[in-house]
């Protein structure tokens, strides 16, 4: 629900912001830099979506969703005077001030029984908008209605585009065309199936068309064609039966914007990316309007692993929601997914150091399969089989020579090993479930394993391991280790947490023993590249803290010295999941985040 946040249109240093979890609403008046709660304003908000999750996550108040000024109410300079906020209460969900925020009542007359998922005023009609549903979204709604709100006689009117009896899903995408008053375009956010709807009124609200409408089930008639020739995997790889079609228009349409310069220009986010068309007049008059993804290489997405192999693809990605990708150019868009199988999140992935073809990666499913296997780097895949009990992907490693995996899947109580491709498993002795899994990359025969402090070593493919005495390693907090290339036992490993041992150690004994490096104080993945000219160690590449710097790192003296490679404008969030140099380019590094997508850095 939202835009949360908003900008005072006659006053732009003035900005309001509705919080969750019970927080209310706060305003900033010198630009952002300072902020007060606004203890006038009585609703925090009531809506949980199910008070009995634990994690609190659906447990959360969705609290204080949108606010929306009149800008009629205010000249240049000057505080806008009345101000609509939406509360996420089904019984009373908007709130007005006609004093600049500083008293607050709730809209006579208002609707109730749903929650507001969007405000949005048409200043040039005096109309209030309301998209709602039964649910908080943005994956459930069953039920929604839209209003409006004539501001100069305090009329609510029903506008929806369907009746109640009809509709199937909530309403939350909602627009005006600041040029064109009484123009306005909301959305189904939570209609799945056989796709989302888009509806627009030009007479505000008092009728409606429809993106797309059937005309004899299953087959639909369209206002609009759909081009995804710059992101070709948006198809998801399916071929689906009318009424679907693929691509699909959208799914989870919370967010839609008509540019309010430009007519013709309209934007709408969706579960896989933002879409929007350049033609939008189009659709008023009986032509299509062509709606093609407006971003291209940068989508929401975490990162899980990344893998660069010494020949093939140079990169291969383990993705959450769209499970990950063959780059074979890392100038362009990769065609597809991963397929046969399709996990909806890849958690790991590995290679044969000798044998780049070999490929596995696992991940996560509602159910079976959550492991594949491939023998053309990638490029074509098939289903393995699975121990008993496997809830999700966890961690994976391939032998060095392709001949054997490691598998230690979440929901069993064993860590597994397979010689060939899969087709049964046993249980590895002396290792604990849910430890992480790698290889070593020359000795195919050896394998490695980290839980709670302590690391562990097979050397017969994983049917036992051993576990070392060597100690303070971290016990708490995430751990990512890898073996370097070419050399038999040369391992790194970086994590631990702020109240524990947190850093980089190394061993170059298959971990009989570790050194911590001291210069870097907190570490939290490894990677290796392309040796640097002239230096006889490959390069290696971290996101740490070193020198009480914050930072991704390169070093090529085998960790003796450090090199900052990005700067305080360019840090992502979360740089920690897994990290990968170029073994073919010297320089060359991918570094993967919690929802920017893979970057790549070359040296300038």
């Amino acid at each position: 629900m939202g835009e949360r946040l908003a900008v005072d249109p006659n006053k732009n240093s003035v900005l309001y912001l509705g919080a969750p979890s019970g927080n209310g609403l706060w305003r900033s008046t010198d630009s952002g830099v300072t902020w007060s709660k606004v203890t006038a304003f009585p609703n925090p908000g009531s809506y949980v979506q199910d008070p009995s999750d634990t994690s609190g996550y659906l447990s959360d108040n969705q609290g204080v969703v949108w606010v929306t000024f009149d800008e009629r109410t205010g000249t240049s300079g000057g505080a806008t005077k009345t101000i609509y906020v939406g509360v996420a209460d089904k019984d009373n969900t908007v709130y007005r001030s006609t004093d600049a925020g500083a008293t607050w009542s709730r809209v006579a007359g208002q609707p109730t029984g749903y929650l507001s998922h969007k405000g949005v005023l048409d200043s040039k009609n005096g109309c209030l908008y309301l998209t709602t549903s039964d649910k908080g979204g943005p994956y459930d709604g069953e039920k929604g209605q839209v209003w409006r709100y004539t501001t100069a006689t305090g009329e609510w009117k029903n506008i929806s585009p369907m009746a109640d009896a009809d509709t199937y899903f909530g309403y939350s995408g909602l627009t005006v065309d600041r040029a064109r008053p009484g123009t306005l375009m909301v959305t189904g956010y939570s209609s799945w199936w056989p796709d989302t709807q888009i509806f627009r009124s030009t007479d505000s609200g008092a009728t409606w068309t429809r993106a797309w409408d059937f005309t004899s089930y299953p087959d639909r008639s369209f206002r609009y064609t759909q081009d995804v020739s710059s992101v070709p995997w948006l198809t998801f790889g399916t071929n689906p039966s009318p009424p679907e079609v693929t691509p699909k228009l959208g799914w989870m349409t919370e967010a839609l914007e008509i540019d309010p310069f430009d007519s013709n220009r309209m934007m709408y986010g969706t579960g896989a990316t933002v879409y929007g068309t350049e033609n939008l007049s189009n659709w008023d008059t009986g032509g299509k309007i062509t709606i093609t993804p407006m971003v291209k290489g940068l989508e929401e997405t975490a990162v899980n692993d990344l893998v660069s192999p010494p020949a093939g693809a140079p990169l291969l990605s383990a993705l959450g929601d769209i499970g990950g990708f063959r780059h074979t150019d890392p100038d362009a868009v990769p065609a597809k997914m991963y397929a046969s199988p399709t996990f909806t999140t890849t958690t790991s992935l590995d290679y044969a150091e000798t044998n780049p073809n070999t490929v596995v990666r696992v991940g996560n499913n509602d159910s079976a399969p959550r492991i594949a296997f491939s023998t053309d780097n990638g490029a074509n895949w098939w289903q393995g089989s699975e121990p008993s009990g496997v809830t999700g992907g966890g961690t994976v490693a391939a032998a060095a020579d392709g001949s054997g995996f490691v598998w230690a899947p979440e929901g069993t109580s064993a860590v597994y090993h397979t010689t060939g491709f899969g087709t049964s498993w046993s249980a590895s002795s002396g290792i604990p479930a849910g430890a992480v899994v790698e290889s070593d990359r020359k000795n195919p025969r050896k394998f490695y394993g980290f839980k709670a402090g302590t690391f562990y070593v097979s050397t017969d493919g994983g049917a036992t391991f051993t576990a070392r005495a060597s100690s303070g390693l971290p016990a708490d907090g995430p751990v990512r280790f890898k073996a370097l290339p070419g050399a038999e036992g040369d391992v790194w490993l970086a994590g631990g947490s702020a109240s524990g041992a947190y850093g980089l150690w190394h061993s170059t004994d298959s971990g009989a023993t570790f050194t911590k490096l001291s210069g870097v104080q907190q570490a939290d993945t490894i990677g290796f590249g392309k040796a640097a000219p002239g230096a006889s160690y490959q390069a290696l590449y971290t996101s740490a803290k070193i020198g009480g710097v914050r930072g991704v790192f390169r070093s090529t003296d085998a960790g003796a010295s450090w090199t900052r490679i990005n700067d305080d404008a360019h840090q992502w969030g979360w740089t920690g999941a897994a990290i990968t140099g170029d073994p073919r380019v010297y320089g060359r590094v991918y570094v993967s985040t919690n929802g920017r997508g893979i970057l790549r850095g070359d040296i300038s």
